[in-house]
């Protein structure tokens, strides 16, 4: 564990410290978000943050691989996942870079997604099994675990963009879900009696130092957006986090039964499933009034929220509550025998903490003592519509 809190300390700690100096930078390089219509921040704001998170990671990299026992997990046989990080994490803070400050096309940074999970195929890093219902595990031929893994790399990454929609909303939320991941991780590995010590777990934790850092300087009001600098970096290790986990376990050796098997598989789904509904109900209603499925709109969840009387802050409180739940559950039901009584529980928190933070969404009363109507954006609400 010692290994796992200090890699975490230290990328918390640098991210920290470099987001000033990042923020600093980025308006000298003019690479900032000027609001638009469907914004609600109401003053150019620095992107970039990503480059002080993946400065974050390095620093975090550096000291892990200084570790005899982690240094060996690191560099296990012909998986390299150091050179795979810095190689393929490099490769999209540098397309993040160009779109933050000149807005790379969508084609340009899909290939860039593409070309970043190649560099982890080449290192190593790749889908060889997948979890069967009947507990067995499916080998992978390189002809089926190769697009497999760029899809669930390309996937991930573009669900972190989508959720970076609200200041601090995509670095809590993926930071609750490398939390999630770490502590399964860790907890089964001592459950099952295996050596805690993996080059899976250690990213999740460098994942969760990252966020961290950045998040003080990231939420509501955000000094700086993490841009596609940042969502592109976090979400690669997110993905490559999963990939290493998935077939990790032996179902064989599980005592809590098969359920522990398939958590990898299910946790991004999960923490994904909100904004993933919001696109879905995005694309339908812009498809029933005869817009395109892409026409840029209002009405998202997080706009929604805020319509509801709710502060940018309280907002994605609620976001990062039910991502919490999901998460939590998720671990919960793989590391105890109760996964009924578990699940039960969960879901009666979850109503019960929607109700209270849904039951008295304050509102300002309207000019001219009409209906209620919602505050109008000020100078306070500066987060970031991600995606139209």
């Amino acid at each position: 564990m010692r290994e796992y809190l200090l890699s975490i300390l230290v990328a918390a700690l640098v991210a920290y410290l470099l987001t000033p100096l990042v923020r600093t930078f980025a308006v000298w390089f003019g690479a900032q978000a000027v609001p638009r219509e469907r914004d609600v921040h109401v003053i150019p704001t620095p992107r970039l943050g990503g480059l002080a998170m993946f400065g974050g990671m390095v620093a975090a990299l550096v000291v892990a691989t200084g570790l005899p026992e982690m240094r060996k997990v690191l560099a296990d046989g012909d998986i390299s996942v150091t050179r795979a990080l810095l190689l393929s994490g490099g490769l999209l803070v540098l397309i993040g870079i160009a779109d933050d400050r000149w807005e790379v096309d969508a084609l340009t940074k899909f290939a860039g997604q593409v070309a970043a999970a190649g560099i982890f195929i080449m290192q190593g890093i790749q889908i060889y099994v997948i979890p069967l219902p009947t507990g067995e595990s499916l080998t992978l031929p390189p002809a089926y675990g190769v697009p497999l893994t760029v899809l669930v790399v390309v996937a991930t990454i573009n669900a972190v963009n989508f959720i970076d929609g609200l200041d601090g909303l995509a670095a809590g939320v993926v930071g609750i879900a490398a939390l999630a991941l770490f502590s399964y991780a860790y907890l089964l590995s001592r459950e099952e009696g295996l050596s805690t010590l993996s080059a899976a777990t250690l990213i999740a934790a460098i994942l969760f130092g990252m966020c961290l850092g950045f998040l003080p300087h990231n939420f509501s009001p955000a000094k700086i957006f993490m841009g596609d600098t940042g969502s592109m970096l976090i979400g690669l290790l997110l993905s490559a986090s999963t990939i290493m986990l998935t077939g990790q376990f032996d179902p064989a050796i599980l005592a809590n039964g098969l359920f522990p098997f398939f958590v990898p598989v299910l946790l991004i789904p999960a923490v994904a499933a909100v904004p993933f509904i919001d696109m879905l109900l995005a694309v339908w209603r812009r498809t029933n009034q005869g817009r395109s499925p892409f026409a840029p709109d209002k009405q998202h969840l997080h706009h929604r929220l805020l319509e509801l009387g709710h502060s940018t802050r309280r907002a994605v409180l609620i976001m990062y509550f039910w991502v919490g739940l999901l998460a939590s559950g998720l671990v919960g039901l793989a590391l105890f025998d109760a996964a009924w009584i578990t699940l039960g529980v969960t879901v009666l928190v979850a109503v019960a903490g929607v109700l209270v933070m849904l039951a008295k969404p304050r509102r300002r009363p309207a000019q001219g003592g009409g209906p209620l109507a919602p505050p109008p954006p000020g100078p306070s609400s500066r987060h970031r519509a991600g995606v139209p």
